[in-house]
């Protein structure tokens, strides 16, 4: 599994019991913000678990609900976008959203695909930032520094859903993200973003590392 600090962010996450995912429940609705957190980073033990001795494809398959509940998918689009994408038709829309979160659910399948003993360490305690509310997690590998993963919560109608990771509490991916697609939409057509995101996921799933 790579941990490297530039694969988390293209990623783009307590001791948990371990468990498969479709073990993981879905959080209702009332649920607090770091429940949502606390069900994908036990999906996301089950994948490591799993290993690269499971297809890519049923690994993929088995841990893209656990990203949907904790994910506001089409909100963090829309941000990595810009303000452009409001002006783009609804079927280039469903089709970015589709090819972001198959490239989202292939880059977290394809950088925790094995088991190293890394255990995840959940902050029950959240801290306040406007609206939203920060969850805090660790990744604590058998040996050498932790990573620090904040991700920014936000209640949706459909529950709390994140709307940003923050590396080490400061390097935010949706700003990342939004470095990064800005040259495909330098002329304003959504095809080539369209183009680089499931180019990016195939050759994920085919063993490429970001």
């Amino acid at each position: 599994m790579s941990l490297t600090r530039r694969s988390l962010l293209i990623a783009f996450p307590l001791a948990l019991p371990l468990a498969t995912a479709a073990q993981a429940q879905p959080a209702p609705p009332t649920a607090g913000p770091t429940a949502p957190i606390a069900a994908f980073n036990t999906a996301l033990q089950a994948v490591m678990k799993s290993g690269r001795a499971t297809p890519f494809a049923t690994r993929a398959e088995k841990f893209r609900p656990a990203a949907e509940r904790a994910f506001d998918l089409p909100a963090i689009l829309a941000a990595s976008v810009g303000p452009r994408f409001a002006s783009f038709p609804d079927a280039a829309k469903r089709d970015l959203l589709e090819a972001f979160t198959t490239f989202t659910v292939a880059t977290w399948v394809s950088n925790f695909d094995t088991d190293g003993g890394e255990t995840f360490e959940l902050s029950p305690q959240t801290r306040t930032s406007g609206t939203d509310e920060i969850v805090s997690t660790r990744i604590l590998p058998k040996s050498g520094d932790p990573t620090r993963l904040d991700y920014v919560m936000r209640n949706t109608q459909a529950g709390w859903r994140a709307i940003d990771i923050l590396l080490n509490g400061t390097i935010s991916r949706v700003a990342v993200q939004r470095s990064d697609f800005r040259g495909l939409l330098a002329a304003g057509d959504p095809a080539p973003l369209l183009a680089s995101l499931r180019d990016r996921a195939e050759r994920l799933a085919a063993g490429s590392k970001p």
